[in-house]
């Protein structure tokens, strides 16, 4: 009897730790999802995102919870969001590069996940594309390398185009560079380039209307303002018969004429890839920052016959989507 008694007792007391870390291992990991904008504006991305979660063994009330916060596109959201997933001890914030030196400040030790960054070297995120070190990694869709590109789709639409009008939010770094970068175009290509810096939602409205038919067309910066103001954006652009060039397709849908730029979705999707990673042990400092790999040329027909324009067919057979 005294046997087997010791012999229970040896068993239960060995038990305790593997029940204590199956326990553990049962608890569900938390990301904090600190969106720039509003939940409908994402919800294409969100949706991406938590899709390959999926796929990749991650299923919400199972085994991760996601705690989504929105930041309505004002600036001073981003610090209070990213204090409160401080406070709640996440396992992981999944953010864009908006908001991604509010989470920096707020953390040095949660690992970081940009979903998509404009230029996170450029907007001192971090330090390095190939290897970031700290915290934080993502991915970047190189906003300003690719303004060049949009220009050269604008002006084979608009071949006259020389006068542009560029609409940013002056209190997003990402916004300053890429504004840099189209002025630096327009010395080189011999047009003009007419800043409207805005930064906050009521500067919108004033500064298209302050144009006065001094523009060919409406080159739009992204951003977390801009983002949410994208109707209000179009409408106004539409209204004063003005082109307009986005960089993503949300734009598109909110009634903007011509967009090119990374496949938003897909950067999402490969968020959660480097999300699963970082949850199964791996280090985000370690992790290169990527670049996108899908691009998108988006073309609003029913906008440009609004606007009276005839979209070229060489444009139109380029095009991954024609909205009509």
């Amino acid at each position: 009897m005294r046997r087997r008694q010791f012999m229970t007792l040896v068993g239960a007391v060995t038990a305790l730790p593997l029940a204590a870390r199956a326990q553990q291992a049962a608890k569900p990991a938390t990301i904090g999802f600190l969106g720039t904008t509003s939940a409908s504006a994402w919800s294409p991305w969100t949706a991406a995102f938590v899709e390959r979660l999926g796929q990749l063994g991650w299923v919400e009330g199972r085994n991760v919870t996601i705690e989504y916060r929105w930041a309505e596109g004002k600036e001073q959201g981003f610090a209070q969001i990213a204090a409160e997933f401080v406070r709640l001890k996440t396992d992981i914030i999944v953010t864009s590069g908006a908001a991604g030196l509010a989470v920096k400040q707020a953390t040095s030790t949660i690992p970081v996940v940009l979903a998509i960054a404009s230029d996170p070297v450029g907007g001192g995120v971090v330090a390095n594309l190939s290897r970031p070190g700290g915290n934080i990694t993502g991915l970047s869709s190189q906003t300003t390398d690719l303004a060049g590109k949009r220009i050269e789709i604008m002006r084979e639409l608009l071949p006259d185009l020389h006068r542009l009008a560029v609409l940013g939010d002056i209190g997003y770094p990402a916004s300053k560079l890429e504004i840099d970068e189209l002025r630096a175009v327009g010395r080189h290509l011999g047009f003009e380039v007419n800043k409207l810096e805005v930064q906050k939602a009521a500067d919108i409205t004033p500064a298209l209307e302050s144009l006065h038919g001094s523009a060919d067309a409406l080159y739009v910066c992204t951003g977390p303002l801009i983002n949410t103001n994208r109707v209000i954006i179009n409408d106004a652009a539409n209204a004063a018969r003005l082109p307009t060039i986005h960089s993503e397709k949300t734009y598109i849908e909110a009634g903007g004429l011509i967009c090119y730029g990374p496949v938003v979705s897909d950067m999402f999707r490969r968020a959660a890839e480097l999300v699963d990673k970082i949850l199964r042990g791996a280090k985000p400092g370690d992790i290169p920052i990527e670049q996108p790999t899908k691009f998108e040329l988006i073309v609003n027909l029913k906008t440009a016959t609004a606007l009276g324009l005839t979209v070229p067919p060489t444009l139109l057979a380029r095009a991954d989507e024609v909205i009509e």
